[in-house]
C-alpha cells in the first residue's frame, strides 16, 4: 500500500486492508481534499473483477464516492469508467459496513489507485480497501521501431477451418504503424494499420501488395477505435466467416463484407509488426500480447527459438520478449480553472479537442507579457509590451491542432528573434520576428490558464483556459519532474490530473445516427445532421413522414415527397410521388421503363429479357409494400402471333420475376390469381379463344392483348420479364410494366379505445438503451391518464397526461428521475387528435406536443445513459392499474416500429379496436365549403357542394373562354319537378323558394365592354354583372326585379378591370327571384333584355373562375360532370389553369375594392356597414335588395367555378333611393322608379 500522505503513522496506508482494526483502523491522509490517493501494488498483472471499501474503524471517517485508476507500471494511470461515461463509484454511508462493487468489465493491471471524491462532511477521509480478482498470464513481445517483427507461415491443415480468428492485445505511444498483415495466395492480403490513433482494416490485392506502378490505392474496409496511442492495452479480434469479417477493437465491433476475391482466400503467412510489402511504410513500435490464431498461441515459447530459425517462425529485427515501458508522465487540464505554474519552462507536446485555449503565459525580459494560445485550431502568439501589441498570424504550423493527436511545440528566443516550431518532425516550422528585441527565459510560466485571483502583469486571463493534456515539459532543457509537482515540491497547480492523460474520444464510437457527422470539444460532442434526413441531438428522429397518407393529413397536396417508412429505424428515406387527387392516396414508385415497349429479341436468342430498376433500395421497397394496405402494378402484353403462357399443362412461354431480392418466378399474368398460369380473361371466362386462358395464346394474326393488375403483395414489385415466343416469323409483341402503386397506411390509423381507467394493453419490454423515440396521437375527454409506462429494477420510462393542459415525459436511467413538460394554452381533453413525440438519447430528452415549441432537458454530462427495462410495456395504463388513460391512442410507434394496438385490443377486455370521429380534428382540412365525412379509417372531404375539387376541395376548376363558347344551365319548372321527381338528383330541386343569392366569380380578360354574368327568370327579372366602358372599364352590377321598370345600376369605383389581371367578385343578396347565366358569347336571347342581348352577342374572351351561386357550381358541373348535370355547352370550352396561382401576375399587389351605389340620395333608413374595414354592405330598405360586391385585384389566380341555384317567388316591394343612370356604352334606358312583380310560377332558367 502507498498513499499521497498520511495523518500519522497509525493512519498509514499499511492499515488500509479491509476489516483491519489495528493502528487507527484504516488510512487517513494529512489533508482531506481531492488530491489524495491510496495505491495498491498487486505484485504482478492481475485480472481485477471487484473492489470493496470500508470507512476507518470506529470513526466518523469514510468515503461516499471515489474514482478508480489502473496502471501496469505505477505511472500513466487510466481511469476506470462504467458504460464508457460514469467515472465515480458509490462509497460508504458509515465506517464499518462493506460496500462491494463488481466491475462491469474486468481490468488487467498491477497497480490500483483510489482517489476520494466525497466523504462524510462530519469527518474526514478514512478508508479500508480490498480488491478481488484472479491471476493473469500472458506472452508478450516488444517490437522496436526500425523493422522489428515476427513472421509465421501457417500449414494448410492449420488454416483450413470453417472460420479464422486472430486475436491480440497491443499498446504503443506511436499513432501510426503496421500492426498485422495476413497474406493469402497470389499475394492478396489484409492489413491492420494504425493511422492517427485509429485501427484500419485495409485490403490489398496481389498487384497492390507488390506496389507495382499500376497498382491503385489500398481499399479501406473498416476503421475502429481512437486514441489507441495512449500506451494502454487494447484488445483486437479479427474473425472471418465465409464472405464477411468481424473486426473488434476493445468493446466495439464492426461487420465487414469482404470483396468477392476473398471468398476462397486462405491465410498463408502472418506478419506481425514488420511492414512487409505494405502500402504503409511505418512499422509498429510497441508491445503485443497473447497473439492467437484459431486459439493457438503464436508467441508462446518463441524465446527458445530466437537463435534457432524454424520454417514456421522467423524473427526479424529488434524483437524482445518482454514489455519495457518508458516513463512518460502527462498532466491533464480538465477544466477552465486548471493551471500549472512553473519557473521558466516550455511545453513540448499537447493534445486537445478544443479549437481555442491558452497554452502558456510568460513574461519578457524587456517587460511585457506573451500569450501562446490556440485560435481556431491554430497556434497564435500575442505579445504585449507597453503600448505595443503585436499579433503574429504566421505562427500556424498544422491546420488542425484540435484533432486529439499529440502535437509538439518548441518555443525559442535568440537575439531578439522568436521561433515557434509546431510538429517539427512533420516539417511544420513557423517563425515570427518582431520589429523590436524580445527575450524570454526568466520569470514564471503559467500553463493552461491563470489562477482565478490573478490579474497582475505576470498572468492575465485574456483567453479561455486550456482543456487537454500536456507532457514532456522541459526546464533548462531537462524534463520537468511532474511527480515532484504532484507532491508540491515544485511549482504550483490547481485542478490538475497528474500522471495521466484523461482525454476521451466522444465520437468513437459515434453516437450520431443515420450518417450524422460527429464533432466534439473536451466535454461534449455535437452531431451535424444536415443532408441526413434526420434531426435531434443524435440525428435519431426522421424529418419526413412515414407515408403519403401522413402527408395528406398534414394538409399537403399531390407531389414528390420523401417518406421514411420506419421513422427512426435503419431504413433511410426514399423519394416517391404521392397522388392525392382522389379519395384514396396513392404512393407511386417509378422504375426505369414504364412505357409500352416493342419487343426486339437479340439475334440468335429465343427469348427477350428485361430487368427493371427502381430508385428505392430493396429494404425501402419491401417496407413500403408491407405497411401499405393495398399495392398493385399493371402488367400488359400486346401480341400478334406471339403466345404468352401456353396451356395449363404446358410449360409457359413467358414469365416474370417479382418479390424480394431478385424475385421469384411467376407464371400468371395481370388480373389473374397467383399460381393459376392464367390471364385476366381466363379468370373472367371471356378470352378470344375459349380453349385458352390468355388472349395471346390463341396465336392469331390480329393484334390483341392481355392486361391487368398484379395485387399479390408478396410478389411485388416486378423485377424482370422473360418473353419467349417472339422469334417466329410474323411474331410481334409489346409489353408494359407500370409503376408500383400502393395506397393506405396500416400504421397511421391503427388505434385502440380505452373506456376504463383500469384497462390497458401490454406488449414486450421496450428496448431503447441508448436512444428511444415514442410518437402517438391521442384524443380524450379526461383530464389525466398514463399513456405509456415501462419499468425496470430502478429505471423507468413514462408519458402521461398530468392535467387537461399538460403532458409529462419522465424517465430514470440511474441518475434520478428526470421530467420534461409541455404546457398547452388550450385544453387537451377536447376530443380532438393531439400528437405527442418524445425522444431520449445520451445527450438530452425532448418532448413535442402538436405544433407547440419543443421542450428540452439536457442529460448529465458524466452520468448513466443506458436505459435498462425488464417488465412489460403498458399502454393506456400502469401495472398498478391506477391513473389509467380513458380515450383513444393511435399510430403508436417506438423507435420507428408501430405497435399493433387493434389486434391486441381484440383480445383485451375494456379496450376496443379502432377509434371513430376524425372530422373533429381533420375537418378543417376540407376547404371551400367542402364537407368532412367520417370513414372507418380516416375521413373524406365531400366537394359536391363546393365549386372546387381535389382531396381537400382545394383545386380550382377553371375554364378558358373564346368568343364562340357558352354554357347554359336550365332548371325544370316547379310543377314539373313534382310530377317527375326522379328525373334529376333531388339536391338540384331543394329549396324551391329563394330569399337571396350569393354569387361569386373570378375573371381575367382584356375585353371591354363585356358581359360576365347574367341571371334571369322567365318574367324578365334579371341580375347582370358586366364591364362597362362608361367609367373607364369599371365593374357594374344591374338588378331588375320588376319587368315593368328599368334596372337598378351599381357601379364600382374600381377602374380598368379589363387589364388582363385576375379579379375576384362576390355578390350577395337577400329576398330575390333569380336564375343564373354565365356566358361568353352570343346565346339564345328570347327572354333576355334586348340591350344585354346585344352586349352578349359581342362574346367574351378570357378566363372565368370561381363562379358561385349559393351552393351550386355550374362550371364545375359543365367541366367535370357534363352528362349528369342539366348543362348545355356550345363552342369550345377548355379546362384551363388560367385562374390558378401560377398564371396570375406574381408582382401584382393584392387590393380589395368596393362597389358603391351611384345614387344621388339615400333613404334615411339606408346605411353602409364596413365589416373588418373590407366589406361594405349597401342596404336598400323597402326594395329588399342587398348587394355586396368584393373586387380583389390579386397577383394570385383563383380557379374558375360556376355555381347554380334555383329562383324563388318574392313579394312586391319598392326600391328607394337608387338612381338609375344611362350607360354611354350600352343602349339601356333607365326609368326613375321601379315596381316589383310577383313571379309565382317560374318556368326555366338558363346560363
Amino acid at each position: 500500500f502507498r498513499s499521497s500522505s498520511e495523518l500519522s503513522s497509525s493512519h498509514a496506508p499499511g492499515f488500509a486492508k479491509l476489516n483491519r482494526r489495528d493502528g487507527a483502523g484504516g488510512w487517513s491522509p494529512l489533508v482531506s481534499d481531492r488530491y489524495q490517493w491510496l495505491e495498491v501494488d498487486l505484485g504482478e498483472r492481475t485480472k481485477i473483477t471487484a473492489v470493496a471499501t470500508q470507512g476507518r474503524y470506529g470513526s466518523s471517517d469514510w468515503l461516499s464516492s471515489y474514482l478508480l485508476m489502473f496502471s501496469d507500471s505505477g505511472h500513466n494511470w487510466r481511469q476506470y469508467r462504467q458504460e464508457d461515461s460514469i467515472g465515480f463509484f458509490p462509497g460508504n454511508s458509515n465506517a464499518d459496513s462493506v460496500v462491494q462493487y463488481k466491475l462491469q468489465q474486468p481490468a488487467v493491471a498491477r497497480f490500483l489507485r483510489l482517489l476520494p471524491l466525497d466523504w462524510n462532511p462530519s469527518g474526514r477521509i478514512g478508508l479500508r480497501l480490498e480488491t478481488y480478482g484472479c491471476p493473469y498470464t500472458s506472452d508478450v513481445v516488444s517490437l522496436r521501431r526500425g523493422g522489428g517483427g515476427l513472421v509465421y507461415r501457417l500449414s494448410p491443415g492449420t488454416r483450413r477451418t470453417s472460420k479464422e480468428v486472430v486475436s491480440l492485445k497491443f499498446k504503443t505511444q506511436r499513432n501510426s504503424g503496421t500492426l498485422l498483415q495476413a497474406e493469402g495466395h497470389e499475394g492478396s492480403s489484409l492489413h491492420l494499420e494504425l493511422q492517427r490513433g485509429k485501427l484500419l482494416l485495409v485490403k490489398l490485392s496481389c498487384c497492390e501488395a507488390k506496389l507495382t506502378p499500376s497498382s491503385g490505392p489500398p481499399r479501406r474496409l473498416a476503421s475502429l477505435g481512437s486514441l489507441l496511442d495512449d500506451q494502454h492495452w487494447h484488445h483486437v479480434v479479427l474473425e472471418r466467416r465465409s464472405t464477411h469479417l468481424n473486426l473488434t477493437v476493445d468493446k466495439h465491433t464492426e461487420r465487414v463484407q469482404l470483396p468477392a476475391e476473398f471468398s476462397q482466400w486462405d491465410v498463408e503467412q502472418l506478419f506481425v509488426g514488420e511492414a512487409h510489402r505494405s502500402h504503409f511504410q511505418n512499422s509498429f513500435h510497441g508491445c503485443i500480447e497473447n497473439l492467437l490464431y484459431n486459439g493457438q498461441n503464436l508467441i508462446e515459447n518463441d524465446y527458445l527459438t530466437v537463435k534457432k530459425k524454424t520454417k514456421k517462425k522467423q524473427i526479424v529485427g529488434n524483437v524482445t520478449f518482454s514489455c519495457g515501458e518508458s516513463v512518460s508522465v502527462a498532466v491533464t487540464f480538465p477544466g477552465p480553472q486548471s493551471f500549472l505554474q512553473m519557473p521558466w519552462a516550455t511545453p513540448t507536446t499537447f493534445r486537445t479537442w478544443n479549437k481555442a485555449g491558452l497554452l502558456a503565459t510568460f513574461s519578457l525580459q524587456q517587460g511585457g507579457v506573451a500569450w501562446l494560445h490556440l485560435s481556431d485550431s491554430r497556434l497564435q502568439l500575442l505579445i504585449h509590451q507597453g503600448d505595443k501589441e503585436l499579433i503574429f498570424p504566421g505562427v500556424f504550423a498544422g491546420s488542425d491542432l484540435s484533432d486529439g493527436q499529440w502535437h509538439s511545440v518548441d518555443l525559442t528566443s535568440k537575439r531578439g528573434h522568436i521561433t515557434i516550431s509546431v510538429d517539427e518532425e512533420e516539417g511544420g516550422v513557423a517563425h515570427a520576428t518582431p520589429s523590436f528585441p524580445i527575450s524570454t527565459g526568466e520569470g514564471q510560466v503559467f500553463f493552461g490558464g491563470c489562477p482565478a485571483d490573478a490579474d497582475g502583469p505576470e498572468c492575465r486571463n485574456l483567453f479561455d483556459g486550456f482543456q487537454g493534456c500536456m507532457r514532456l515539459l522541459t526546464l533548462d532543457d531537462r524534463p520537468v519532474d511532474l511527480i515532484a509537482v504532484q507532491q508540491r515540491l515544485l511549482g504550483n497547480y490547481s485542478q490538475l490530473q497528474i500522471d495521466m492523460c484523461g482525454i476521451m474520444d466522444r465520437c468513437s464510437p459515434s453516437r450520431c445516427e443515420h450518417g450524422g457527422r460527429c464533432s466534439q470539444s473536451w466535454t461534449v460532442f455535437h452531431c451535424n445532421c444536415s443532408d441526413s434526413g434526420y434531426d435531434g441531438a443524435t440525428c435519431h428522429s426522421s424529418v419526413y413522414e412515414q407515408s403519403c397518407e401522413a402527408y395528406k393529413h398534414n394538409g399537403n397536396t399531390s407531389g414528390h415527397f420523401y417518406i421514411d417508412v420506419d421513422g427512426s429505424g435503419p431504413i433511410g428515406p426514399q423519394l416517391v410521388y404521392c397522388n392525392m387527387t382522389g379519395n384514396d392516396t396513392w404512393m407511386v414508385i417509378q422504375h426505369n421503363n414504364t412505357e409500352l415497349t416493342r419487343v426486339r429479341a437479340p439475334p440468335g436468342s429465343s427469348q427477350h429479357s428485361v430487368h427493371f430498376q427502381y430508385p428505392s433500395e430493396e429494404e425501402q421497397l419491401q417496407a413500403a409494400i408491407s405497411q401499405s394496405e393495398h399495392c398493385e402494378q399493371e402488367l400488359s402484353y400486346h401480341c400478334r402471333k406471339s403466345r404468352l403462357l401456353n396451356t395449363l399443362e404446358g410449360s409457359p412461354f413467358s414469365w416474370w420475376l417479382g418479390g424480394p431480392g431478385p424475385g421469384r418466378v411467376q407464371t400468371y399474368w395481370g388480373g389473374a390469381q397467383p399460381g393459376s398460369q392464367q390471364c385476366a380473361c381466363g379468370l373472367q371466362g371471356d378470352c378470344v379463344d375459349p380453349e385458352h386462358y390468355c388472349n395471346c395464346d390463341a396465336d392469331r394474326m390480329e393484334w390483341t392483348e392481355d392486361s391487368g393488375l398484379l395485387t399479390h403483395k408478396p410478389s411485388l414489385p416486378v423485377r424482370s420479364l422473360v418473353l419467349g415466343d417472339v422469334q417466329r416469323p410474323g411474331s410481334e409483341a409489346a409489353y408494359r410494366v407500370g409503376p408500383l402503386l400502393c395506397r393506405g397506411d396500416r400504421n397511421f390509423w391503427n388505434a385502440a379505445f380505452f373506456d376504463k381507467e383500469t384497462s390497458y394493453l401490454h406488449f414486450p419490454t421496450f428496448h431503447g438503451e441508448l436512444s428511444a423515440d415514442i410518437s402517438f396521437l391521442f384524443k380524450t375527454t379526461a383530464s389525466f391518464g398514463v399513456f405509456l409506462e415501462n419499468l425496470g429494477i430502478k429505471d423507468f420510462i413514462r408519458i402521461e397526461l398530468s392535467s387537461s393542459t399538460q403532458v409529462i415525459f419522465s424517465f430514470d436511467v440511474g441518475n434520478g428521475p428526470l421530467e420534461v413538460r409541455v404546457e398547452s394554452s388550450v385544453p387537451l381533453n377536447d376530443n380532438r387528435w393531439h400528437r405527442v413525440r418524445a425522444e431520449r438519447n445520451v445527450k438530452e430528452a425532448t418532448l413535442r406536443l402538436d405544433d407547440l415549441p419543443v421542450a428540452t432537458q439536457e442529460a448529465p454530462a458524466d452520468g448513466h445513459f443506458h436505459l435498462q427495462l425488464n417488465s412489460q410495456l403498458f399502454i393506456g395504463g400502469t401495472a398498478s392499474r391506477q391513473k389509467g388513460f380513458r380515450g383513444c391512442i393511435r399510430s403508436l410507434q417506438l423507435n420507428g416500429v408501430t405497435l399493433d394496438l387493434e389486434e391486441r385490443a381484440k383480445i383485451t377486455p375494456g379496450v376496443r379496436p379502432g377509434c371513430p370521429g376524425h372530422c373533429s380534428s381533420y375537418g378543417s382540412l376540407c376547404q371551400n365549403q367542402g364537407r368532412c365525412t367520417e370513414r372507418e379509417n380516416g375521413f373524406h372531404c365531400d366537394c359536391s357542394l363546393s365549386a372546387f375539387s381535389g382531396v381537400f376541395c382545394q383545386t380550382e376548376v377553371s375554364a378558358s373562354f373564346k368568343s364562340g363558347t357558352s354554357v347554359r344551365y336550365t332548371f325544370k319548372e316547379v310543377y314539373e319537378v313534382s310530377r317527375n321527381s326522379s328525373a334529376l338528383p333531388s339536391s338540384i330541386y331543394s329549396d324551391a323558394t329563394l330569399r337571396g343569392e350569393n354569387v361569386s366569380l373570378s375573371f381575367r380578360t382584356s375585353q371591354s365592354p363585356a358581359l360576365l354574368l347574367y341571371v334571369s327568370s322567365y318574367y324578365r327579372e334579371y341580375l347582370a354583372l358586366l364591364i362597362n366602358k362608361h367609367g373607364e372599364d369599371g365593374l357594374e352590377v344591374r338588378y331588375k326585379l320588376d319587368s315593368s321598370r328599368e334596372a337598378d345600376v351599381l357601379r364600382s369605383s374600381v377602374k380598368s378591370v379589363a387589364n388582363g389581371q385576375l379579379h375576384t367578385v362576390s355578390v350577395s343578396r337577400l329576398t330575390d327571384s333569380v336564375s343564373l347565366q354565365i356566358l361568353s358569347s352570343s346565346s339564345d336571347s328570347d327572354d333576355m333584355d334586348p340591350d344585354l342581348a346585344r352586349l352578349g352577342s359581342q362574346g367574351f374572351a378570357g378566363c372565368l373562375s370561381v363562379v358561385h351561386f349559393n351552393t351550386i357550381s355550374p362550371l364545375k358541373a359543365a367541366l367535370l360532370h357534363p352528362d349528369s348535370s342539366p348543362v348545355s355547352i356550345s363552342g369550345p370550352l377548355v379546362q384551363s389553369s388560367c385562374g390558378s396561382a401560377a398564371s396570375a401576375n406574381p408582382y401584382a399587389a393584392e387590393n380589395t375594392h368596393h362597389l358603391i351605389s351611384h345614387s344621388s340620395t339615400l333613404d334615411s333608413a339606408a346605411s353602409i356597414r364596413l365589416n373588418g374595414n373590407t366589406t361594405p354592405n349597401v342596404v336598400f330598405p323597402a326594395g329588399v335588395i342587398a348587394v355586396v360586391i368584393f373586387v380583389m385585384v390579386t397577383g394570385m389566380a383563383v380557379a374558375a367555378r360556376f355555381l347554380y341555384r334555383r329562383k324563388e317567388t318574392y313579394r312586391n316591394q319598392e326600391v328607394k333611393g337608387v338612381k338609375r343612370e344611362d350607360s354611354q356604352d350600352f343602349p339601356f334606358n333607365s326609368r326613375a322608379d321601379s315596381q316589383n312583380v310577383s313571379g309565382e310560377n317560374p318556368k326555366e332558367f338558363f346560363m
